[in-house]
């Protein structure tokens, strides 16, 4: 199932993709309203990740987009280090969830 990342910090959307792509997820990340909404609006994605540095406004804003393209799943998550662990515990257990629904 495609997931797509949004985050406000590159490099902590970046350390996200390579955990969820090393462990076989199919992936792509933002840290721009504007991008995720394109990638969104393609109906590709299964699956959204909004990072806690997300304002509230935007935050709405997308997960409204999501459900008018179909996203399963609208995961809410606020990255602890080690970030890959939080990855593995938090976030892939949901994808999965989601893409057996």
């Amino acid at each position: 199932m495609r997931t797509l990342v949004l985050g406000r910090t590159p490099a902590r959307v970046t350390a996200v993709l390579e955990t969820l792509r090393a462990d076989g997820f199919d992936a792509e990340g933002t840290s721009t309203d504007e991008e995720a909404r394109k990638l969104l609006e393609t109906g590709q994605f299964g699956v959204l990740i909004i990072g806690g540095g997300v304002e509230p406004d935007s935050r709405a804003a997308l997960k409204k987009l999501a459900a008018e393209h179909q996203v399963r799943r609208v995961i809410d998550g606020a990255l602890t280090a080690p970030f890959d662990a939080y990855v593995r515990r938090e976030f892939e257990p949901r994808i999965r969830e989601a893409a057996s629904e």
